[in-house]
């Protein structure tokens, strides 16, 4: 008996993660076993999937060690590409037979839609879009695949986000039952509340894209001329609500980690990996670096990263069941690997989302806690510097945010004061913004940011 998990988002960090999990529980002596069915929301989607189609679903992982040694493996979990089109008929198919037991995602942090009170923005050019009838995000997908399901077997199902927004499960169900009330589908939001589950779960292994010599490099090492290749680093961690209401792989023989509570382990990796990555990468992105290994062994930047983690967030999360410090080491260390080529572009990517998700939590609690948190306002300094770049046109490479809006943005910089614009944005710092002393804060330091931007630039 084969079930199918479906996941939507092809992308690499799918690939190299949830697919290599459920690739390794295949080779698992077991009667029941999982297959994906993979397919996409956006028309971008279709090269990869046509790549994928055209080598019978199957496709190499290339893993490397921070000491450069490297592996190869071909993943043959997939067992259906869903072709694309503008009305998801082949999500909405699959979605709903009953041997699809699993609808997973991922879609970005932006691909939520939340603002810092974590509640669906209904302004979003998307969810309007969506609103008048056009599939553009993952509420309108799994709206329409539930709507069929209902109709052809109502069966449960597991909703299942794997994108890296703390409290994964519980943000996109509030987030959809939300959509489902705009969309005034009573009837469905009844339906989801008794026959879904929405487990939260952390999810880590870096993953950059795909760049241009790692397929003439798969080739030369096994001999295969793959069109779909995928790298990433060598470690890789999974750590998983166990709250699935019509069975699940038994994800935990290759590694996985089932528990009860996920938080502690999502806290840890949010902020202490996710804030510090993007640290690096609109930090090097400033003085003219390319990759994030490249920030991470510049010592000043290597030390903003540090600061921010020992000085604010170690304080807020202890205790831990993880050793933070520790943790914190491991990740400096990943990032450093000079065999990931993984871009400043795709790291410093999303900020608008970044900011309120992984950085101002810890702004909060420390201001909380009565202590300045002077280390963690480094991280909103480095994304304004970053967004002035932006705003000049300075940037070496184009900007990727989902939720970005261009005159917004613009507006901010060519206000009067533009730092305490800043620092006033409700959906950035929540209730933070505009407060005398967290302008303050941030002020002095954009300042020092600048200072020292103007003394390390290349």
């Amino acid at each position: 008996m084969t079930n199918i998990w479906m996941h939507i988002g092809a992308g690499s960090f799918h690939r190299a993660h949830q697919a290599w999990y459920l690739h390794r529980l295949l080779q698992e002596a077991s009667a029941e076993k999982w297959k994906i069915a993979i397919g996409g929301i956006r028309n971008d989607v279709v090269p990869l999937l046509t790549a994928l189609s055209e080598q019978n679903n199957e496709y190499t992982l290339e893993t490397v060690t921070p000491k450069g040694v490297r592996t190869y493996e071909k993943i043959t979990s997939i067992a259906k590409v869903l072709p694309w089109d503008a009305k998801m008929t082949s999500l909405i198919e699959q979605g709903s037979k009953e041997e699809t037991k699993i609808i997973a995602f991922t879609v970005t942090e932006g691909g939520y839609y939340l603002d810092t009170s974590h509640n669906l923005d209904p302004n979003s050019a998307d969810i309007q879009t969506e609103l008048k009838g056009t599939i553009c995000t993952i509420y309108g997908a799994v709206r329409a695949i539930l709507k069929e399901r209902i109709k052809q077997n109502g069966k449960p199902v597991t909703l299942l986000s794997c994108d890296n927004l703390r409290h994964n499960g519980d943000r996109f169900r509030h987030g959809f039952l939300q959509f489902l009330e705009l969309c005034k589908d009573t009837e469905l939001s009844e339906w989801v509340k008794k026959n879904t589950t929405s487990p939260n779960d952390m999810v880590d292994r870096i993953v950059p894209r795909p760049a241009a010599d790692l397929a003439p490099r798969v080739k030369k090492e096994t001999g295969t001329d793959d069109k779909a290749p995928v790298m990433g680093e060598a470690f890789i961690q999974w750590v998983i609500e166990d709250n699935f209401i019509d069975g699940r792989p038994a994800l935990e023989k290759v590694g996985a980690e089932m528990v009860k509570d996920v938080q502690p382990y999502e806290e840890a990796k949010i902020r202490i990996l996710n804030a510090s990555h993007s640290c690096i990468a609109w930090a090097g992105t400033l003085i003219g670096l390319s990759y994030i290994h490249e920030g991470t062994l510049t010592p000043d930047i290597k030390q903003m990263a540090w600061n921010y983690v020992t000085e604010d967030v170690i304080p807020c999360l202890t205790p831990c069941p993880l050793d933070l410090n520790d943790y914190r080491d491991v990740v400096l260390e990943r990032f450093s690997n000079p065999s990931i080529q993984d871009t400043n572009q795709r790291v410093a990517a999303d900020g608008l989302s970044k900011i309120p998700g992984f950085i101002t939590p810890t702004l909060i609690e420390c201001y909380d806690r009565g202590v300045e948190p002077k280390a963690t306002a480094v991280l909103p300094a480095l994304f304004f510097a970053f967004m002035e770049e932006w705003h000049q046109g300075k940037l070496p490479y184009e900007y990727q945010d989902g939720i970005l809006n261009a005159d917004a943005m613009h507006a901010v910089f060519n206000s009067a004061d533009p730092v305490a614009t800043f620092a006033g944005d409700k959906a950035l710092f929540g209730k933070l913004a505009g407060k005398a002393n967290f302008v303050a804060l941030i002020r002095k330091a954009v300042d020092d940011v600048k200072k020292w931007r103007a003394t390390a630039k290349k």
